[in-house]
């Protein structure tokens, strides 16, 4: 082999049941506007390793049983004959399972190193322009042996639980040996099913939850920008910061109050934002997964949407945290709904109270394994508070090279990683200085720690003085 890769394709045919056409889905309805406001792809990607012995015949077997096997991923999307987006699933067709072959003097960690760039490639690329299909997958061959995987799904067919009970199929991820409900609804059947009157009412009740938070709202989170031409998320930037410290406070802090990590996160990472910009109460979405609701805990499909609290940071970080308790409650039991009447009801408040108004602070909590791991803590030996100091030299931040487009003036991803508050932070740049961002992480850290031992802590909230056309910079 003269060249060290050779790139092929192997085409794999699939047939399966369940064609027809339907309504989009509440969730996917939320992906798209997503998708539309910040062109991006939104794809979920990943790479894996596969289980010793393959042959990319055998990987090309168990792509094909997949897509006969779920209708979501034999959807494409188009207009019904009202003009209406919908979905479109196909009983039969091809997809192409791209091959990468190594040449046989390369090490077996060349083949793993390249699809580790790969699978970042792909989750910034377009899958339309790859495939028809809503899966793209990629497999590194090396010495004859598939040892590598790389799949990419677009997130109108599966969120991120969906995309790991797919890999489950596929004999990869952390769910391997998960039973996975084989009456679970499907994706093109839920569309169905939420145009039903049953479900109408419950997105009914939900707006009336939603209007009791959207109505007093600024016209963005986080003032307007002094910029002429300013729209929110117009330029971004991305952080990553990591602390095994306010990992270790976060879990002592939700063992002496009784609470999951991913409340008392919530209420840390609010009271940061508050001690930074002065924004006090704060109203955010965080992302519901809806998976709690009968039928949908093993759907293929995407069922995220977004689910809007207030927090009022006066107080105590125990405080906050007590609200952040209650109000996330009530957050996820209205977090089920037809985008379409969301938008209807933010154009009447617009117009009722005289401008526009938008919610541009985000809190994803992706973590999947390790909130599980982190929230079994009831038990834990209590940690020392020099324990935890210790670890403080262990913290670091860092700062992406690229800047784009978001929706948001700022995304708080909490990243799945073990032993360690990993915070993922897309920030606007017109609206918060690098030093402002860099001050707010180590805020986080700074709460966790001061609050793991002392339930009086303050949250340190300070209003700020507002400056006509400028953000809180």
């Amino acid at each position: 082999m003269d060249e060290p890769i050779v790139h092929d394709r192997v085409t794999v045919p699939f047939s399966g049941p369940g064609a027809g056409t339907a309504p989009l889905t509440w969730g996917q309805k939320s992906i798209l506007q997503d998708m539309r406001n910040s062109d991006w792809t939104y794809n979920i990607s990943g790479a894996h390793h596969l289980p010793e012995g393959l042959t990319v015949a055998d990987v090309a077997e168990r792509l094909g049983r997949l897509m006969g096997k779920h209708p979501a991923l034999r959807t494409r999307f188009g207009t019904d004959d009202e003009g209406k987006p919908c979905q479109v699933v196909h009983g039969s067709g091809e997809i192409d399972l791209e091959v990468m072959t190594f040449a046989d003097h390369l090490d077996r960690a060349a083949a793993v190193d390249h699809g580790n760039k790969l699978w970042l490639k792909w989750m910034a690329a377009p899958l339309a322009e790859h495939t028809p299909w809503s899966l793209r997958m990629g497999v590194m061959r090396h010495r004859g042996e598939a040892v590598y995987a790389v799949l990419t799904i677009g997130h109108l067919v599966a969120d991120g639980v969906g995309a790991l009970l797919l890999m489950t199929d596929l004999g990869l991820g952390e769910l391997v040996g998960r039973p996975v409900d084989p009456d679970a609804v499907l994706l093109a059947d839920l569309g169905r099913r939420e145009a039903a009157p049953e479900l109408r009412r419950v997105s009914d009740r939900a707006m009336r939850y939603w209007e009791g938070h959207l109505r007093a709202l600024p016209p963005l989170t986080f003032g307007e920008s002094g910029a002429p031409d300013y729209e929110a998320g117009r330029r971004c930037r991305n952080v990553r910061f990591s602390s095994p410290a306010a990992y270790l406070a976060v879990v002592e802090i939700a063992r002496r109050t009784r609470t999951d990590t991913g409340r008392v996160l919530l209420a840390v990472i609010a009271t940061a934002i508050a001690r930074t910009t002065g924004v006090d109460p704060l109203t955010l979405h965080v992302a519901a997964g809806n998976r709690y609701r009968p039928g949908l805990a093993d759907v293929i499909g995407t069922v995220v949407q977004n689910a809007v609290l207030t927090l009022d940071l006066d107080g105590t970080v125990d405080d906050v945290i007590a609200q952040a308790r209650r109000a996330t409650t009530a957050a996820l039991m209205n977090s089920y709904y037809d985008p379409d009447r969301l938008a209807e009801l933010a154009a009447r408040l617009d117009a009722e109270r005289g401008h526009p108004a938008r919610i541009t602070c985000r809190v994803n909590d992706r973590r999947f394994s390790t909130r599980t791991r982190a929230d079994a803590v009831a038990d834990a030996a209590p940690l020392t508070e020099d324990e935890i100091r210790s670890r403080l030299p262990e913290t670091y931040l860092r700062w992406n090279k690229f800047v784009y487009r978001w929706t948001d003036q700022l995304f708080v991803n909490i990243e799945d990683h073990p032993d360690t508050v990993y915070l993922q932070v897309v920030s606007d740049t017109e609206v918060f200085s690098a030093e402002q961002v860099e001050e707010m992480l180590r805020a986080v850290e700074e709460v966790a720690v001061e609050a793991a031992f002392r339930p009086d802590v303050p949250t340190g909230a300070r209003p700020r003085p507002a400056v006509s056309g400028s953000g809180p910079r």
